[in-house]
């Protein structure tokens, strides 16, 4: 079993910052891309960030230049550091992770239970 758990929300004022982390652990062998989702009330869930194992990063438009995403491999951990927020970016933030579980295997995605954050004066 793999387990994957986001840390670091809270509320924050506009124009502050925010570090979020998730962290996975179980069964993993390695894994493949990482990503951060949010979801606004009554919004779809949309990406937010995404990390390779090799270091590659992909942003949405809204947050390029503001938020920047990392990883521990060994760690097997990812951070999302979040500066000079708006209240657009209150959200629940959701972590996900490619995980292969054995060598040659293919990977499978799981999902952390979601972080609250707040961005208000």
């Amino acid at each position: 079993q793999v387990q994957v758990v986001e840390s670091g929300g809270g509320l924050v004022q506009p124009g502050g910052s925010l570090r979020l982390s998730c962290a996975a652990s179980g069964s993993i062998f390695s894994i493949n891309t990482m990503e951060w989702y949010r979801q606004a009330p009554g919004k779809q869930r949309e990406l937010v960030a995404s990390i390779t194992s090799g270091g590659i990063t992909n942003y949405a438009y809204s947050v390029k230049g503001r938020f920047t995403i990392s990883r521990d491999n060994a760690k097997n951990t990812v951070y999302l550091q979040m500066n000079s927020l708006k209240p657009e970016d209150t959200a629940v933030y959701y972590c996900y992770a490619a995980v292969v579980i054995g060598r040659g295997q293919y990977a499978t995605g799981y999902w952390g239970q979601g972080t609250q954050v707040t961005v208000s004066s």
